[in-house]
C-alpha cells in the first residue's frame, strides 16, 4: 500500500532541502564578509593596541614622577 502524504512530504522535503542551500550559500557569504572586514580592521587594532600601551605608559610614568617630585 504506498503512502497517500507520499506526494505532498517530498515537495516539502525538496522545499526545505532548497531553503537550507539557499541560507548555507547565505552563511558562506555572510563569513566571506566577516573575513573581509577582519582584515580590513586589522591595522586599526594594530593602532588601538599601540595607543594603549602608550597610555598605560604615560600613566606608569606620571605616577614614578608623582613619587619622586619633592
Amino acid at each position: 500500500m504506498e503512502n497517500p502524504h507520499a506526494e505532498r512530504q517530498a515537495v516539502l522535503l525538496e522545499r526545505i532541502l532548497k531553503n537550507a542551500s539557499a541560507c548555507t550559500e547565505m552563511i558562506l557569504e555572510l563569513n566571506h564578509c566577516v573575513e573581509e572586514i577582519l582584515r580590513a580592521n586589522a591595522s586599526v587594532k594594530v593602532a588601538a593596541d599601540l595607543a594603549t600601551k602608550y597610555r598605560k605608559n604615560v600613566q606608569y610614568n606620571l605616577a614614578a614622577t608623582e613619587h619622586e617630585a619633592p
